[in-house]
């Protein structure tokens, strides 16, 4: 068994009898103890911290019209089909193979190397043109 407790305004104890229920999410603690099979450990005080401002920004439109030709080209696509930064490969018909095709075009045209985890995670034109952009910023 274990016992989180902590203390704040807000929040008073939080227990956990059963072995496959977890604590989530708990906000506003100013300290945390915690007790397992019997055992104490000592109060953690907790500090907080200023929220921070996370900003994304999305690949240059430059970009992201390179890939959508680079995408027609590998997919034989008509000239005048519609792809945008929001078109997912599989609904141009886009099979695995062609995806790994494209990839490798995108390598060869931007003169990158793109890992197999993240060519794994992209979906559609724009995920390719992010990812193109953090790769050229990291070189």
């Amino acid at each position: 068994m274990a016992s989180v407790a902590g203390s704040s305004t807000l929040m008073a104890s939080l227990s956990c009898h059963k072995p496959n229920q977890a604590l989530t999410r708990a906000s506003n603690f100013n300290a945390v103890s915690l007790a397992i099979n019997g055992k104490s450990f000592t109060s953690l005080k907790l500090y907080s911290a200023p929220s921070r401002l996370r900003i994304s920004c999305a690949a240059k439109p430059e970009t992201v019209d390179k890939v959508c030709g680079i995408v027609r080209k590998q997919l034989a696509l008509p000239e005048d089909s519609a792809v945008t930064g929001e078109s997912k490969f599989a609904s141009l018909g886009a099979d695995s193979l062609d995806t790994v095709e494209i990839v490798m075009g995108l390598e060869e045209e931007f003169g990158i190397s793109v890992e197999e985890e993240s060519a794994q995670t992209i979906a559609t034109v724009q995920d390719a043109a992010d990812l193109i952009e953090k790769l050229i910023e990291k070189k």
